[in-house]
């Protein structure tokens, strides 16, 4: 995927709740969950860098900072549930 020296050594992720608008719109609310997840040095099942803390396992895309897959205590968010890299 790239280069093991262009992967940070950590970053913050947000786990944020589906919500509704007034009007029943999608949004996502403030987060419920904010980690300082740390490198594994390892890759997860989607080929990108493996990132671990507090209950929660990202695997995340260095280049357009995605969260390519994600369990948080063992489990898959709930449906319409988001997890994103904070900005720095």
């Amino acid at each position: 995927m790239s280069d093991p020296s262009d992967v940070p050594a950590r970053y913050t992720v947000l786990v944020k709740p589906q919500l509704a608008d007034k009007d029943g719109h999608p949004v996502h609310g403030n987060p419920l969950r904010v980690v300082a997840v740390e490198a594994t040095g390892s890759s997860g099942e989607s080929g990108y860098p493996r990132f671990e803390g507090e209950g929660v396992q990202v695997e995340i895309d260095p280049l357009t900072r995605s969260v390519e897959a994600v369990t948080v205590d063992g489990e898959e968010l709930p449906y319409g549930w988001v997890a994103e890299v904070a900005a720095d």
